[in-house]
């Protein structure tokens, strides 16, 4: 069996990325007798960190995929040819997009799987695009991706029902995998190199801090987080908790919410209490997550979560909307609350926070729920989806 990927999303550093490159290391690891053909743009062929093991096949595209399909860019109609064209060369049996983000035509005989992680863009359109003309390409994109596909994967049973309730699709033609999180992501010492690290984000090791990780974008709900933790801290038994905000806010592909951000926390005079740390890689990122009280999740929407399964497998007690896929990522390990209510997040943060023995209760249990999800298991579900199509 000859299969072909989209690698365009390679580089991306939100969970589009995060999916590829994990879940397509994870299918050579366990399949070596299928070949496997990674399509990729000119400027990604730059990254070093490219797997072994598969061919890699090089589009003289223009501008990088990665920005041309960002909430201010559009891909031009000849880089879209341009990586068509690429796959036309090659016989093919399954070609495989791991995110319709950077979807394009494809015109040979392959069979084509493409992954919809999420529904957000019809769900909350102006929270991910700037304008009516960007949500229309969108669009546009999104129904030839669909009509084209003869399989559509995705992360959830969430994800999946919302499928089905915006795309005109049967539901023989979606099927769910799970996503995990890194082998990097585990409980960790308190050591000298967490110290340093923490010290490099301005944090003190004795500090209680909450941690978020994700995107800076609008439907995350980071307005909603930050007008909870400020009347968090004015509770004087809370006054010395900060919040860290883990995001990339300057080169971020998609809409972001940073700027409106810093005003509100400026206007609260949180200046000094709420750190954005920016991108960081995963090694740093353990840390923070180890060293953290509570990992809060506020999103309004999410596909699957990641970061939730990540901050479970550090041991760090989860409090997440009670929306979207997050009631069906984290089980019965989470704590919950309605992400348009500031006092009910308040309040299940205090009660975390207070209470020693629920938050011991909540990270063992949430190391053993995050053993369920597996690349491997992910991997090896899509190859029998792969097989199942061949046949």
């Amino acid at each position: 069996m000859r299969i072909g990927i989209d690698g365009c999303c390679w580089p991306n550093k939100r969970g589009f990325g995060r999916f590829t490159r994990e879940l397509v290391k994870a299918l050579i690891s366990i399949d070596r007798e299928v070949d496997y053909l990674l399509f990729v743009d000119k400027h990604m062929v730059r990254t070093n960190d490219l797997p072994d093991g598969m061919s890699i096949a090089t589009a003289p595209t223009r501008i990088s995929p990665v920005k041309a399909a960002s909430a201010f860019g559009r891909r031009s109609l000849r880089d879209i040819w341009v990586m068509t064209r690429e796959v036309l060369k090659h016989n093919l049996d399954i070609f495989f997009f791991p995110a319709i983000y950077s979807y394009y035509p494809i015109m040979n005989r392959a069979k084509i799987v493409v992954t919809i992680h999420d529904m957000t863009p019809e769900r909350f359109p102006k929270a991910i695009f700037p304008n009516k003309k960007l949500r229309y390409f969108w669009k546009l994109k999104e129904l030839m991706a669909v009509k084209q596909a003869h399989r559509i994967l995705t992360v959830s049973e969430y994800s999946k029902r919302e499928i089905l309730n915006f795309c005109n699709v049967s539901e023989s033609r979606i099927s769910v995998i799970s996503e995990a999180s890194s082998p990097v992501f585990t409980r960790l010492p308190i050591d000298t190199e967490m110290t340093r690290t923490l010290h490099r984000y301005q944090i003190d090791p004795s500090e209680r801090f909450l941690i978020y990780v994700g995107g800076i974008s609008p439907h995350k709900n980071l307005r909603t987080l930050v007008e909870a933790y400020f009347q968090l801290t004015r509770d004087p038994l809370f006054s010395d908790v900060k919040l860290v905000l883990v995001g990339d806010y300057q080169n971020d592909s998609f809409y972001s919410d940073y700027p409106s951000l810093q005003l509100l926390i400026n206007k609260l005079k949180l200046e000094k209490k709420v750190i954005f740390t920016g991108f960081i890689e995963d090694k740093d990122l353990a840390f923070l997550y180890n060293a953290a009280s509570l990992f809060v999740f506020p999103s309004f929407q999410e596909g699957f979560g990641l970061p939730a399964v990540e901050a479970m497998a550090c041991g760090t007690p989860v409090a997440a909307s009670n929306v979207g896929s997050l009631p069906e990522i984290l089980g019965d390990v989470g704590r919950f609350f309605d992400p348009n209510n500031h006092e009910q997040i308040v309040g299940l943060i205090k009660n975390i926070l207070s209470n020693d023995d629920m938050r011991e209760q909540m990270s063992r249990r949430g190391l053993i729920r995050a053993k369920k999800f597996s690349w491997d298991k992910a991997a090896t579900d899509l190859i029998s989806i792969f097989q199942d199509l061949v046949k």
